[in-house]
């Protein structure tokens, strides 16, 4: 059985115009399934500049990928045409960063739910379309009396995002791809977000992906986890395990910078020393002060992680920041390593264990599958 989205060995390059030869390399050699069934919450996690919103794009066909293939229900989602794209439009549905750039201010915010109704014959009569507007608009705690009727400068940015869940709850899709859909609204209304999206997937049997910088509320939504460092994977596997007990360098370090409730621990200050017993004389050591985490935009995208002649750069990309480096860290890209039943890890630390191919991430993924979702 095909699997409803799938990115296989996607590799996606920006640059290398006719006036500037460097590319870089924003998504390497990523392969990630998601199935039908069951419905499961998989969180895309990784610092600014990680390849997350790249993969976002990637999946829904708003761009190609330079190698690589993305595929729906088996079929390359770029060759999709006629019924096959509509129905590809209806099953996989986007909620963005910022909700007020997809509404247009022209019209009242009826019209982002009015539309997709209309295009994709979702109601036999006014009646019935207004019964399913108020429906879906209660569904994420909105009063239809409150919101219908306004213009989108006359609602708070929560409203707006839940608007633009309310419009995902009435298309009834098979998956969402929501992109930050909490950064720009207020700690009180995140809450509300997070659970209208696990309700989605427990009553509606939606998936998503649930792509953030936010550990805090990708531990409380998901199931599943992937962590992403300059577009590649870091780690993966069950939520519990990766964030929890993280094993790569870079997860420990991004579970370090998430300042604790508690004024006995102080935050802004996280040392970072070589622990592994074969570190040699001249391995990179680490100190690293302040919100490690949250790393100015664009300073992951600035990888030149691809030379004029199409070859990836050797070694890992994390070794400049890594405590426990060793030399074979710069002199090839380590493979993923399964270290756990449902978790992998791309690091010779783990050299030990078992190396797996980039698409055998899926099954990672998919070795808690018949657990029971928290």
């Amino acid at each position: 059985m095909s699997a409803l989205l799938e990115a296989r060995e996607a590799t996606k390059v920006f640059g290398g115009g006719l006036f500037d030869k460097r590319v870089t390399v924003a998504l390497d050699d990523f392969s990630f399934a998601i199935e039908s069934a069951p419905p499961r919450v998989t969180a895309i996690v990784g610092e600014s500049g990680s390849g997350k919103t790249t993969l976002a794009r990637l999946l829904l066909g708003l761009i190609t990928p330079t190698s690589g293939q993305i595929l729906y229900e088996g079929h390359d989602l770029q060759k999709l045409a006629g019924h096959d794209r509509r129905t590809f439009l209806r099953d996989v549905q986007m909620i963005f960063q910022d909700p007020y750039e997809v509404y247009n201010p022209f019209y009242r915010v009826d019209h982002v739910l009015e539309t997709p109704i209309t295009e994709f014959k979702l109601a036999a009569s006014p009646a019935a379309r207004r019964a399913l507007i108020n429906e879906s608009l209660r569904a994420v705690g909105l009063r239809p009396e409150e919101t219908l009727g306004r213009y989108p400068h006359q609602l708070s940015g929560g409203q707006r995002q839940r608007i633009m869940v309310a419009r995902a709850v009435l298309m009834r899709p098979r998956l969402i791809i929501a992109d930050e859909p909490v950064s720009m609204v207020d700690a009180s209304l995140r809450a509300t977000i997070l659970d209208s999206l696990r309700q989605l997937n427990q009553q509606y049997g939606m998936s998503i992906v649930y792509i953030t910088h936010d550990l805090t509320t990708a531990f409380q939504i998901s199931d599943d986890i992937i962590v992403l460092y300059r577009g590649a994977v870091a780690e993966a596997g069950e939520v519990d395990l990766v964030v929890r007990h993280p094993r790569h360098p870079y997860t420990q370090l991004l579970i370090k910078s998430v300042p604790e409730p508690n004024p006995e621990h102080a935050w802004g200050s996280v040392e970072i020393r070589p622990e592994a017993a074969d570190l040699e004389d001249g391995a990179a050591q680490v100190e690293v002060s302040g919100p490690v985490g949250l790393l100015p935009t664009g300073v992951a995208a600035s990888v030149a992680a691809k030379a004029h002649g199409g070859h990836l750069l050797t070694g890992c990309t994390f070794a400049d920041r890594c405590p426990y480096v060793m030399p074979m860290c710069h002199e090839s890209p380590p493979p993923l390593f399964r270290i756990d039943p449902g978790r992998a890890a791309t690091c010779f630390l783990y050299r030990d264990r078992p190396a797996l191919a980039s698409e055998e991430l899926n099954q990672v993924m998919a070795a808690e599958r018949g657990a029971t979702a928290r």
